[in-house]
């Protein structure tokens, strides 16, 4: 009993202490990515952002603002312009799944029922009052004369069969076929 209760004890302390270890590694991983994604900024503003070169003239500071602000409205038009297709976009879906739910829950579908048709009957349906030609799937067969083999001839001659089974049926018609072996 007290084996079991330290295989437990030993079996529970490795479990905390992997639980730890793996806590341990998430924080620093979460750190690296929190690392690289801040270089990555700098690299962004870096390329897209050159520093800024304030002039000394009163002049050349108004220009810079009006350059400033234009950009400045600019990036706000596409921002709008996404934000706004975006929108469009999360209502086509909303839409589209709504009616989805709503064919899903509504509509079971039908049995399907066997229907006898024609092949006349099918082309009409198919294509409607264009249809003219009449199908007769049987008017081009070859007509084929039955003839009288001796194998048939055979059998018409045989008879009923019942009559053979009531003649070998019982002792005698064992002893028939015993002395017909012979």
């Amino acid at each position: 009993f007290f084996h079991l209760q330290k295989k437990r004890r030993a079996a529970t302390a490795r479990r905390q202490h992997l639980k730890s270890a793996m806590l341990q590694l998430a924080v620093t991983e979460i750190e690296k990515e929190a690392a690289a994604k801040e270089v990555e900024k700098q690299n962004y503003l870096a390329e897209h952002c050159p520093p800024l070169s304030l002039p000394g003239s009163m002049q050349e500071l108004q220009e810079l603002c009006k350059k400033l602000h234009a950009k400045i409205e600019s990036v706000d038009e596409e921002r709008y312009d996404t934000e706004v297709k975006l929108q469009k976009t999360n209502k086509e879906l909303e839409d589209l799944s709504q009616k989805l739910f709503d064919l899903r829950g509504k509509f079971k579908r039908p049995p399907l029922r066997r229907v006898r048709m024609s092949a006349d009957a099918m082309l009409r349906a198919l294509l409607g009052s264009k249809h003219k030609v009449c199908m007769d799937l049987r008017a081009n067969l070859k007509q084929v004369k039955k003839e009288d083999t001796e194998k048939e001839k055979d059998l018409r001659d045989v008879g009923d069969w019942r009559k053979n089974i009531e003649e070998k049926s019982g002792m005698e018609g064992r002893k028939k076929m015993f002395e017909a072996g012979e």
